[in-house]
């Protein structure tokens, strides 16, 4: 199997057919594929190997999907690396995959140079500005397609682990071939060769990992460089947008701008939200912008895709009827088995709370080279997500809380422990806990909780700007409060829980 072979095969039926949209530059499905396979070739010539990793670090632009799709056309052990992540956490990425090609933007060309001296790989660095081309023109437009199995690595997804420190998601290429899959075969509507889908988010992220099955069946991919809800707003007038992804911070920002009212977004047909928790007040005020054609998804890099889906009709009967809805994440997609499980992992009763089990062929079953973690989360062949939640009789499952410290500030994952890891190197903190607290544009914003050591001075200022140094924007806090001392629990140990229980007193839920 090959997954870059979908690319070459919608090549046969649309040729000329515009596939690729970014700023001013366009791709048609002859070009793209063109382009895909020159990368492909030239990675091969210059004795890169199938399976090994390459990575990409660099804001939204035409050339990586380019890159992406020879990726997958070679074989190759693709890396996405948030463009968002601050240098230590970079040089991590590229120290633990072994990283054999770094492609990032000139805006970052200088931090993933220095990321690679740092952690100490053979690593070229491709500038998609300065070297790119040259490398292109290496290449031979020859249809690429290296064989592999359907259990050989395909991405690593790395995102913050409750240890402090990056973990990556082993996403085989079996994994993506069922992501694509379910795409298509989506019970709220399937991507077909009519539709126009914004990838408005990071394609490195959750706007990303629609566009193979997107491309396979002839659609336009439109690429936004940079988040701006104007931007935003313009591009789906102009581009005839007919689907996307928010994280609720977005969803926020866009329904916030005042040029909303005056768009033409008629084309739209598809709005999901996604990411991270969203409110049911906002969800309300979403169906009366954008009409009816609201959805919600939940997943994890666990799961490579969704898990649930709230539909469209959904949303519409939780504004209409039954309000309980607006606060699911919706049913089971396609072939993911989802369960709600107690102490002993076994099912428990519909809306009894427990830990929220998924599998399918689109869940992996390691972490890379964390064997420890992956038998804490990957057992019997189910994903222990850490989410606590329910099942409705009907099917539709509630998160009502989580089980791991973490913290969905804007559609990113944000460990309570790698901030207070930070923390804890600031001179003036005796003792720290981070929490997520609710925020409607956000959905989470991270929250330090802090005793000073006696005759210190320290303002919230001088630790969110210390945090700032060492972490990137979405996890340093947001706002700091300090305390004369922090609740411990009968072990002695600092209690979470009771240090975020003010902050959520008045919630509807305990994840907003």
């Amino acid at each position: 199997m090959n997954l870059g072979s979908y690319l070459t095969r919608s090549t046969l039926y649309w040729p000329e057919r515009e596939a690729l949209v970014c700023g001013d530059r366009r791709w048609t499905y002859r070009e793209l594929e063109a382009a895909a396979n020159r990368l492909a070739s030239a990675l091969l010539a210059r004795g890169v190997s199938p399976g090994e990793a390459v990575a990409t670090f660099a804001a939204n632009r035409g050339e990586a999907v380019e890159t992406e799709m020879a990726l997958y056309k070679g074989g190759f052990l693709r890396v996405p690396i948030n463009a968002r992540l601050a240098p230590e956490e970079v040089r991590h990425i590229l120290a633990e995959a072994r990283v054999r090609v770094l492609f990032t933007d000139p805006e970052r060309a200088g931090q993933a140079r220095d990321a690679v001296r740092r952690a100490g790989v053979d690593c070229a660095v491709v500038d998609y500005a300065e070297d790119y081309p040259a490398l292109l023109a290496e290449g031979d437009e020859r249809p690429v397609a290296v064989e592999v199995r359907e259990d050989d690595p395909a991405v690593l997804n790395f995102t913050s682990g409750s240890t402090g420190r990056l973990k990556a998601a082993v996403q085989t290429q079996g994994n993506r071939l069922a992501n694509m899959r379910k795409l298509l075969m989506n019970p709220d509507g399937a991507f077909t060769d009519q539709e126009r889908y914004l990838a408005a988010g990071p394609v490195t992220h959750a706007a990303g990992m629609v566009l193979l099955a997107a491309l396979s069946r002839g659609a336009a991919v439109v690429v936004l460089p940079r988040w701006d809800a104007g931007l935003f707003l313009r591009t789906v007038e102009a581009e005839r947008v007919t689907g996307t992804l928010l994280v609720p911070l977005m969803l926020s920002t866009v329904l916030a701008h005042p040029a909303v009212a005056t768009t033409d977004l008629s084309s739209l047909t598809r709005l999901t939200v996604g990411g991270a928790p969203v409110s049911p007040n906002r969800l309300r005020q979403a169906v009366e912008v954008f009409g009816p054609i609201v959805a919600q998804g939940y997943g994890l890099g666990e799961t490579t895709s969704a898990v649930t889906v709230l539909t469209r009709q959904d949303v519409l009967t939780g504004v209409t009827s039954d309000p309980e809805l607006l606060l699911s994440c919706g049913r089971a997609v396609f072939d993911t088995e989802v369960r709600v499980v107690g102490q002993d992992g076994e099912p428990v009763p519909p809306g009894t709370h427990g830990e929220v089990v998924v599998r399918g062929p689109d869940c992996v079953r390691e972490y890379w080279n964390e064997p420890e973690l992956s038998a804490e989360t990957f057992r019997d062949g189910w994903v222990h997500t850490g989410d606590i939640g329910y099942l409705r009789r009907d099917g539709y499952l509630f998160i009502v809380d989580r089980k791991k410290d973490m913290i969905i500030s804007g559609g990113f994952n944000v460990y309570s422990s790698e901030v207070e890891a930070v923390l804890y190197d600031h001179p003036a903190v005796a003792e720290a806990c981070v929490v997520g607290v609710p925020d409607d544009t956000w959905g989470e914003a991270v929250k330090a909780v802090v005793v000073p050591r006696p005759g210190a001075e320290v303002t919230a200022r001088d630790l969110i700007d210390f945090c700032g140094g060492r972490l990137s924007g979405v996890k340093k806090p947001k706002s700091v409060d300090f305390v004369a001392f922090l609740p411990v629990n009968r072990n002695g140990k600092i209690d979470r829980r009771a240090v975020r229980e003010p902050y959520w007193s008045g919630s509807v839920r305990n994840v907003h």
